[in-house]
C-alpha cells in the first residue's frame, strides 16, 4: 500500500488561508452540517491556521490555533493556554496520519508562542483520538452547533 506524501505547515498568505476554509467548509458545513455562519468567525482574522498539503499541493486538513485575548474565553483567561480548534481532515486523507500530524504542528505554533497548556472542544466520537495525544478530558458534554463536544486539555 502506497502511503500519501503530506507535510504540514502554517498557513502563510490568501492563498494558504482559502486552502484552510475550504477544507473546513468540506468537513464541518458539507459532511457534518454546520451552518457557515457558525463555522467562520472574527476569530479567524487573529488565529493561527495550519494546513497539511500533499506534495502535489492537495489540501488535506488543516486546524486553528489561538492564543492571548483571542483564546481567553475558551481557556478561562489564562495566558498560557492556547485553544486548538478547528480541526479538520478531509474524507479522503482519514487514516493516514494527518490529523495527528496537524495536532503535532499546532502543538508547536503554541509553544512558539509561549503557551505551556492546550485546551480544546472535542466531538465526542474524537475523543479516543485526542486521548491517544495526551488529552484529558474534563468536565460535562455540552453541544457545540448541535454536535456533542467535551472539553480537553494537554500539557504541553
Amino acid at each position: 500500500m502506497t502511503r500519501t506524501a503530506y507535510r504540514t505547515r502554517v498557513a502563510a498568505g490568501a492563498a494558504d488561508r482559502e486552502a484552510c476554509f475550504a477544507v473546513r467548509r468540506e468537513v464541518f458545513v458539507t459532511e457534518q452540517g454546520v451552518p457557515e455562519d457558525l463555522e467562520y468567525d472574527e476569530l479567524d482574522a487573529v488565529a493561527v491556521h495550519v494546513l497539511a498539503v500533499r506534495d502535489d499541493g492537495t489540501p488535506l486538513g488543516t486546524g486553528r490555533l489561538l492564543h492571548g485575548a483571542a483564546a481567553a474565553g475558551r481557556t478561562g483567561g489564562d495566558p498560557a493556554v492556547g485553544s486548538l480548534g478547528r480541526l479538520a481532515v478531509t474524507a479522503a486523507a482519514r487514516g493516514l496520519g494527518v490529523g495527528a500530524a496537524l495536532v503535532r504542528a499546532l502543538e508547536d505554533a503554541a509553544r512558539a508562542h509561549g503557551l505551556t497548556a492546550m485546551d480544546l472542544h472535542a466531538q465526542t466520537h474524537a475523543l479516543g483520538f485526542y486521548e491517544r495525544l495526551g488529552y484529558t478530558a474534563h468536565g460535562p458534554e455540552f453541544p457545540d452547533a448541535g454536535i456533542p463536544h467535551r472539553a480537553m486539555r494537554r500539557t504541553l
